[in-house]
């Protein structure tokens, strides 16, 4: 059919539909008395019809395509009949010497609405009905958690796009809602029959939609929907809401950040953008997961420069490429250098002559780095002087050490050797213009090396899943979460201070493992088991933030502590600086443990491993 014949038949309808509510109109008001006692009534509906289709075409009602009718062509057809009710009162003034009493037109008016717009969404309730028909054959049916105003998006963005799911109703805890209504899908019960419910409508995916919820009940709605077979999801940020929009491609798979989330970060942005706006700022380590966050967080205060460094080329490439995306109008160097090579170090740092450095460059894998001390020690210990050293010959005004929760009380030779990294900071703060401080901080998710990602491959292979030890906890934040409170710590230095970022309540790995399981859709033990493989080489059953022997104190920010202990100036560690400044000094692994012991008093990691010499 094409457009002009679908016009024609749809004025040729209107016309019929309006003469239809006129003459019902009157004859609800006084039957066939006022039909017989004028012989004028035919032209009245003739002038009546043509008024309509002039009110019509005005208002656009031949133009629409109503198999999508919604909200917009309800208010036009509204107008349009409004405007047509109008022009019969006025007809009946002039024509008739207001004959026809006032009720009539209000009839009218209400039987057109009626008669035009019901036409008009017909056509978009048998589009309905064709999806419903074809429902269960082609889409995914679909069970939202929340039936406020999150969950209408969700359910509204999935109805208006050609998508392959299917929603059947709502789930929501509020007592008034049972039974109700929204978008036509129906509130079918409360979290707690989320199991019933997926068996009884054959549910493949559970969409929550509570943008305020909890990591608490997202939890709880993990271990509902772990008795199901159904996939689970969650909305986009509350920014989307806000916005009254939803791309459905946001909708994404329940993470276990979103489990461990607490609240917000809040920043002081006028101290921030007071030393970072501007200035020159360097990341070393910038490939990696911390590394990289804080290139891009540091770029969001507007650096006159960011400068990435790095050792491995493909990680600061994507690095790059990731902070350009976000921040195309910053700009970026890219320096592929080892902060083990003093000289190249210091040649860097004399090219771009940097404001603040985030030396975030490290060695961090506990058991690997028992078997290799020396790679250790050269990289965490050695590196971390040279970039002191390089960040005082260029008079930088903060440098900020990313260190571990492994270097209290250090057991493992990672541990020892960031403890060792903090005191080299602290030395050179004594004597410098540059303010050197440490930020303390447990487990990145997510990041290279840790646990997460090891889980989650372990589970695509349908495991086991491998725990060391069922008592091992561990402190857990964001990777973002760590770069916003470094940043905000680096505003709060005034030198010599080591930061602890507060990690909320340490995590048991196994509940983590089982959380993974049950987010991809699986039954721990049943599904996937989860294997204990005894405690590695290095490794402790919990960490700590801080010994007993440091003060630590509150800073302005609530997420962020210093430690006040008592700096003495360690001979050894000038030992250690004066020992790298001699001419060809080397350096073998025997001596390299011994210097640890020598720094971290009882460390005995040279006693307990067959050690290799000759590096």
């Amino acid at each position: 059919m094409t457009r002009k014949i679908r016009m024609l038949l749809l004025m040729a309808l209107d016309v019929l539909l309006v003469n239809a509510a006129t003459v019902s109109a009157v004859l609800l008001v006084s039957k066939v008395s006022l039909l017989s006692g004028q012989a004028g009534i035919g032209a009245f509906a003739a002038v009546t019809a043509a008024g309509s289709l002039s009110s019509f075409y005005f208002f656009g009602l031949y133009n629409r395509i109503w198999e999508y009718a919604g909200a917009k062509e309800l208010y036009a057809i509204i107008k349009a009949v409004t405007l047509t009710a109008f022009f019969q009162f006025c007809l009946n003034l002039i024509l008739f010497k207001a004959y026809l009493p006032g009720s009539v037109f209000l009839i009218s008016w209400l039987l057109m609405l009626f008669f035009v717009g019901g036409s008009r969404f017909c056509w978009r309730l048998m589009r309905d009905l064709d999806n419903f028909r074809l429902l269960r054959q082609r889409k995914k049916p679909v069970l939202i958690v929340g039936a406020g105003g999150a969950g209408a998006l969700v359910a509204r963005a999935i109805q208006d796009n050609e998508t392959d799911l299917a929603p059947v109703g709502f789930v929501d805890d509020s007592d008034f809602k049972q039974n109700m209504k929204m978008y036509g899908l129906p509130v079918l019960g409360k979290r707690e029959d989320i199991p019933a419910l997926v068996e009884r409508h054959d549910v493949e995916e559970i969409i929550i939609a509570i943008p305020s919820a909890s990591s608490r009940e997202l939890r709880e709605l993990v271990n509902i929907s772990s008795h199901t077979p159904a996939r689970l999801k969650i909305t986009p940020s509350v920014f989307s809401y806000i916005s009254g929009n939803i791309n459905l491609g946001q909708i994404r798979d329940v993470e276990v950040e979103d489990l461990l989330q607490r609240e917000p970060v809040s920043v002081n942005l006028q101290d921030i953008a007071g030393y970072l706006n501007g200035r020159v700022v360097l990341v070393t380590g910038a490939g990696g997961s911390v590394g990289s966050e804080l290139c891009i967080q540091a770029a969001s205060f507007g650096p006159r420069l960011v400068v990435l460094l790095g050792r491995g080329e493909n990680s600061v490439y994507e690095a790059n490429l990731a902070l350009e995306s976000r921040y195309p109008g910053v700009s970026r160097e890219i320096a592929i250098a080892d902060v083990r090579d003093r000289y190249r170090i210091e040649h860097i740092f004399s090219r771009y002559r940097p404001d603040v450095v985030f030396h975030a460059a490290a060695h961090k894998h506990v058991p690997l780095m028992e078997k290799t001390p020396y790679e250790a020690f050269v990289n965490n210990v050695i590196g971390t002087l040279n970039v002191a050293r390089a960040a005082e010959m260029v008079q930088t005004s903060v440098f900020i050490l990313i260190s571990t929760d492994k270097a209290v009380k250090p057991k493992s030779v990672m541990g020892a050797t960031k403890r060792a990294a903090e005191m080299i900071v602290q030395e050179f703060n004594r004597n410098s213009t540059t303010r050197y401080s440490a930020v303390r901080f447990g487990n990145v998710l997510g990041s290279r090396g840790s646990v997460v990602p090891l889980f989650k491959k372990q589970i695509a292979r349908g495991g086991p899943v491998t725990v060391t030890d069922p008592e091992m906890v561990r402190y857990f934040m964001t990777v973002s979460e760590a770069a916003q409170l470094v940043i905000q710590a680096g505003a709060l230095a005034r030198g010599g201070e080591i930061f602890l970022l507060d990690m909320g309540e340490p995590v048991r790995i196994a509940d983590l493992a089982r959380d993974l399981i049950k987010l991809s859709g699986f039954r721990p033990d049943l599904d996937i088991p989860i294997v204990y493989t005894g405690v590695r080489p290095g490794e402790k059953l919990f960490e700590e933030l801080f010994t007993e022997d440091e003060r630590v104190e509150k800073t302005v920010h609530e997420r962020i502590l210093v430690s006040r202990s008592e700096e003495t100036s360690l001979p050894v560690v000038k030992e250690l600086i004066n020992y790298v400044d001699l001419p060809g000094y080397s350096l073998n692994e025997l001596e390299a443990l011994e210097l640890l012991r020598k720094l971290i008093p009882g460390f005995g990691h040279a006693e307990s491993l067959t050690l290799v010499e000759g590096k």
